[in-house]
C-alpha cells in the first residue's frame, strides 16, 4: 500500500503515530490531536530542516494507535519512545539511579535509603538526584526519632517469645528497645508518621509536638529532657528555613521550565511541598527535528513526572502546554508563584552553564560547533563562521592614520594572522577612505596569494565605514561571496549591507560578546601599532637628526633616560659614561646650539 492511501485511510482522531523505513525499523514516534491532520503535514509542508527532509525521504510505511484522549496520546508516545528508540526522537535518557527514601512495610517500620523499588507495600519517597540531600535529611530524622535499625521481624509473636535482646544502639539512646517491648508499636508509628511528613516537607505537626514535649519537660522541672528537646526544634527549624523559598501556601506543586539554543534545551523541574522546594532536577535534551521548545517541555513532563512518581495536580510552566486533562496548568505573572519559576528557569540556566565548562574540557570540538551554529542563526548567514576578520583604524589627533586587522577561527583569535596597515593613499583623518583602502589591500592579496577567504568580515562603524568596506568588495567580485556586517559602537548595532535598520542582539549572548571581543582586539591591536609609529616618529625627528648618533645610540639612551627631555638635560659627564665623550659632544653640541 503506497503512502498516498495509508495517508488518506488515517481517522481524524487523537493518536500516536509510527514511521518505518524500507527495512521495517521504526524511524519516529509522533502524538496527535488529529492523526491524518498531523501525518499528511509532513508530506505537503516545505521543511526547512534538513533532518526533517530525510525522514520524510526514508518514511516507508506508517502505523498508528487510536486513543481515547490527548492524555493518552502523551503517555503511549512516550513509553514507545523508551521501548524503541527511534532515531529521530529526542530521547529523556538518565542512566543514573538515584536514591530512595524507604518506609518498609513492616511491624516497626525501618527508614533508609534504597535504589531499587520492590512492590511489597513499602512507602519509597523520591527519587533524589542528589544523595548528599537525602542522607543529610536521613540523618536529621535519625537526629529527632530513636528508630530501629536492625532487621529483625519485630512481630508481636516474637516479642512475647522474648526471641531478640535490646544491643548497643539502646544503650547509646539511638532505640527505644522495641525489640525487648520496651516501646508499643503505636508510639513508634506515631514517629513515622510525623517521619512522614517531614520527607514531604511538612515541618508543622513535628514542631508543634516537640514544643509541647519541651514545656511538659520544663514544668517538670528536666531541663536536661527539655534542652534536648530544645535542640531538636533548632534542627528542625533549621533545616525547614533552609528548605523554604517561597510562600507557605504553595503546595503539592510541581514547577517545570525551558531553556534552549541550536542543538540543545535544558529542562528543570522542581516539587514543592508546603512552602518548600523537596526536590529539583534538571536534564539536558538533544535536539533532533528542530522540535520546539513547547514539544520539548511537554515529553520532558510527562517523562519526568513519570520518573519521580509525581500525583501533584498543578503545575507551574513559562508558557501554556498541554500534558493532560486532569493537571491544572499555570502561567505565573506576579509574585512568589512567578518568582519561584525564575528561580526554575535560573537553576536551567545555571546548569546550562555548567555543561559549557564540562563540554570545553572534555569536548571542544562539540563547544566550538555550537557557538558557530549559533552565530550562523543570530547574524542571519548562510554558513558557519569558522573565519572572521575584523577591521579599525586608529588617528589619534589626525596623525599617523593605521588600521588593523585580527582574525578569529572557531570563535578565538589566531594572533600569528594578525596584520597592521599605515594607510598610503589617503591624505588626513578620513575613516571612510581608509577603511576601503585597507579592505582591498588585505582581500587583493589573500585573493593573489590563493588564500583561504574569511566567512565573516566585521567592520568596527556604522553604515559609513560598511559601505566603504563594500566598495572594495564590489572592485575585487567579493560581494555575495563574504558576509559582511558593521558594529556602531553607541548602541551596539549590527548594520546590514543594504539595510538601514539594524539589528539588536541580546547583550547577554554569546554572538554578541565574541563580535565584541573581536572589535577590543582590533582597537588595542591598531592602538599599539599607531603608539609604536608615533614613538618611532619622535625619536627620528630629535635623536636621529644629530649626525654621527645611530639608532643603537638612541636606543640605549633612551633606555637610559626614559625620554629626550632627560637627554637633552643630561650632563656631558653622565653622557659620555654611557656613549663615550665623542657622541656626547655631539649631543651636548646639537642641543646647545638649538
Amino acid at each position: 500500500m503506497n503512502l498516498e492511501v495509508q495517508i488518506k485511510s488515517l481517522p481524524n482522531s487523537p493518536g500516536v503515530y509510527q514511521y518505518f523505513d524500507k527495512e521495517d525499523k521504526i524511524l519516529y514516534v509522533g502524538k496527535a490531536k488529529n492523526l491524518k491532520k498531523r501525518v499528511a503535514s509532513y508530506f505537503t509542508k516545505n521543511h526547512e530542516n534538513g533532518k526533517t527532509r530525510v525522514l520524510v525521504k526514508k518514511i516507508v510505511s506508517i502505523k498508528h494507535i487510536v486513543v481515547e484522549t490527548e492524555t493518552d496520546a502523551l503517555l503511549l508516545e512516550n513509553n514507545l519512545i523508551k521501548k524503541y528508540q527511534p532515531r529521530y526522537n529526542v530521547l529523556l535518557k538518565d542512566d543514573k539511579t538515584y536514591p530512595w527514601i524507604c518506609i518498609k512495610k513492616e511491624p516497626f517500620s525501618r527508614v533508609f535509603l534504597t535504589r531499587n523499588i520492590f512492590k511489597d507495600g513499602s512507602e519509597y519517597y523520591g527519587p533524589y538526584t542528589s544523595v548528599r540531600t537525602a542522607r543529610a535529611l536521613l540523618s536529621l530524622i535519625k537526629e529527632l526519632y530513636p528508630l530501629r535499625t536492625c532487621a529483625y521481624n519485630l512481630s508481636a509473636n516474637n516479642i512475647a517469645n522474648k526471641k531478640y535482646k535490646i544491643c548497643l544502639e539502646y544503650h547509646i539512646k539511638n532505640c527505644k528497645g522495641a525489640c525487648e517491648g520496651l516501646q508499643t508499636e503505636k508510639d513508634y508509628m506515631e514517629d513515622i508518621k510525623e517521619i512522614r511528613n517531614i520527607i514531604k516537607g511538612n515541618f508543622k505537626n513535628s514542631l508543634q509536638r516537640f514544643e509541647t514535649l519541651m514545656f511538659d519537660f520544663a514544668d517538670k522541672s528536666e531541663f536536661e529532657e527539655a534542652q534536648k528537646i530544645k535542640e531538636k526544634i533548632a534542627l528542625l527549624a533549621n533545616y525547614q528555613s533552609k528548605s523554604t523559598v517561597v510562600n507557605p501556601s504553595i503546595t503539592n506543586v510541581d514547577v517545570f521550565t525551558i531553556i534552549s539554543d541550536e542543538s540543545f534545551a535544558y529542562v528543570n523541574f522542581f516539587k514543592i511541598s508546603n512552602g518548600a522546594i523537596i526536590q529539583s532536577h534538571t536534564i539536558e535534551i538533544k535536539k533532533k527535528l528542530e522540535e520546539t521548545d513547547k514539544a520539548l517541555l511537554e515529553l520532558a513532563i510527562i517523562e519526568i513526572r513519570q520518573r519521580f512518581n509525581s500525583i501533584s495536580n498543578e503545575i507551574y510552566v513559562p508558557f501554556k502546554v498541554e500534558v493532560g486533562e486532569n493537571i491544572k496548568i499555570t502561567v505565573p505573572k506576579l509574585g512568589d508563584k512567578k518568582r519561584i519559576v525564575d528561580l526554575s528557569i535560573r537553576n536551567a540556566k545555571y546548569f546550562r552553564q555548567e555543561r559549557f565548562k564540562q563540554i570545553q574540557i572534555v569536548d571542544p570540538d562539540r563547544h566550538t560547533k555550537r557557538i558557530m551554529k549559533q552565530m550562523q542563526k543570530d547574524l542571519r548567514l548562510s554558513i558557519e563562521p569558522r573565519h572572521i576578520e575584523c577591521f579599525d583604524n586608529s588617528n589619534i589627533q589626525g596623525t599617523n592614520p593605521v588600521a588593523a586587522c585580527v582574525v578569529f577561527k572557531n570563535g578565538k583569535p589566531s594572533k600569528k594572522e594578525y596584520r597592521h596597515f599605515n594607510i598610503k593613499t589617503v591624505i588626513g583623518p578620513d575613516d571612510f577612505a581608509s577603511m576601503e583602502e585597507v579592505v582591498h589591500r588585505r582581500y587583493k592579496r589573500l585573493l593573489d596569494e590563493e588564500q583561504d577567504l574569511p566567512q565573516l568580515i566585521v567592520v568596527d562603524g556604522g553604515k559609513g565605514q560598511l559601505s566603504s568596506a563594500l566598495k572594495s568588495l564590489d572592485v575585487l567580485g567579493l560581494r555575495g561571496k563574504i558576509a559582511i556586517i558593521g558594529i556602531a559602537k553607541r548602541l551596539e548595532e549590527i548594520y546590514y549591507p543594504g539595510d538601514s535598520i539594524p539589528l539588536y542582539l541580546d547583550k547577554k549572548s554569546e554572538t554578541l560578546k565574541i563580535i565584541q571581543q573581536l572589535r577590543n582586539e582590533a582597537h588595542r591591536f591598531g592602538i599599539i601599532h599607531h603608539r609604536n609609529k608615533r614613538s618611532k616618529g619622535a625619536i627620528q625627528t630629535e635623536l636621529s637628526n644629530i649626525e654621527g648618533i645611530g639608532e643603537k645610540t638612541i636606543v640605549s639612551l633612551l633606555k637610559k633616560f626614559k625620554s629626550i627631555n632627560r637627554v637633552k638635560n643630561a650632563t656631558f659627564d653622565d653622557l659620555k659614561r654611557l656613549i663615550g665623550k665623542d657622541k656626547a659632544q655631539r649631543i651636548t653640541n646639537y642641543f646647545n646650539n638649538k
